[in-house]
């Protein structure tokens, strides 16, 4: 077996030893069962099978159905330079692989942050070792060492009119994808949870972490919003299947200045 799974969080591990150190990291979690691993043919075998859902023209959302780990909407990001695909999921293949080829070229894979890794070095090798590209505050989290890991920083245009930048936060390497050419023209951000759109479609939040339940500092909230205020965006894209539709950018400042507004202590006066 050239690699493992963690069953929680469905990221590939080169060894299956001990615990997986995203679950034990306070911003995740270990079941109380203890680890659990598993592997590609297992997940198979269990009958899962991924899935490919249009979103609007040039995106779609990748799935496993049954979802492994954490169970995040991976985005197949298509130009006419190469497709990118952002926050890859925890398991393939070989249907999914040859669809998404049959779309253009892969040139790279990347994930907003450690959570989001799923087998991403196996994504790769499926579309001929692309780059998987990994923001260098975050590369002590890969478990799977290979040559295809590229280390990046601050802000890489990865393909013509798609740029990846860092704003931190969740992860000190949390990124986004701003997709200058979506939402015909207006501009789309896949935020993945470095912004995580809520249900009530009309806000956003900014957490270390979104299980335990611990929030960012004012502070942080405001530096992550005003550098994601450089970008043109009229529709957000979360890590599942959460959506922003329209007036993202101004839903993206307006829930920050709530989150500083309450960690400031201005709404007391309500509790």
């Amino acid at each position: 077996m050239s690699f493992w799974i963690c069953r929680t969080c469905a990221v590939e591990h080169a060894e299956a030893r001990g615990t997986c150190a995203i679950c034990a990291d306070e911003r995740q979690w270990v079941p109380s069962t203890g680890q659990q691993w598993t592997t590609l043919a297992e997940l198979t075998d269990e009958g899962r099978r991924t899935e490919i859902t249009p979103l609007e023209p040039g995106l779609s959302a990748v799935t496993a159905n049954p979802h492994v780990g954490i169970g995040q909407y991976a985005k197949l990001l298509t130009t006419p330079a190469g497709s990118l695909l952002w926050d890859p999921i925890g398991f393939l293949d070989k249907a999914a692989v040859d669809a998404i080829l049959e779309l253009g070229p892969v040139a790279a894979v990347a994930a907003s942050h450690p959570h989001m890794f799923g087998v991403q070095v196996e994504w790769s090798k499926a579309f001929g070792n692309v780059p998987v590209f990994v923001s260098e505050p975050d590369l002590e989290w890969v478990a799977r060492p290979d040559p295809v890991i590229t280390p990046w920083k601050e802000t890489v245009e990865v393909l013509p009119g798609v740029t990846m930048t860092q704003l931190g936060g969740h992860f000190p390497g949390s990124a986004v994808v701003h997709w200058a050419g979506g939402a015909d023209g207006r501009g789309v951000l896949l935020s993945s949870d470095t912004i995580f759109a809520n249900p009530d479609r009309t806000s956003v939040s900014f957490m270390r972490s979104f299980p335990n339940r611990i929030p960012l500092s004012g502070a942080v909230v405001e530096r992550v919003t005003s550098a994601v205020e450089e970008f043109a965006f009229d529709r957000l894209y979360a890590n599942f299947g959460n959506i922003i539709d329209s007036d993202a950018r101004e839903v993206v400042r307006r829930s920050a200045d709530r989150h500083i507004g309450w960690a400031r202590g201005d709404f007391d006066h309500l509790t």
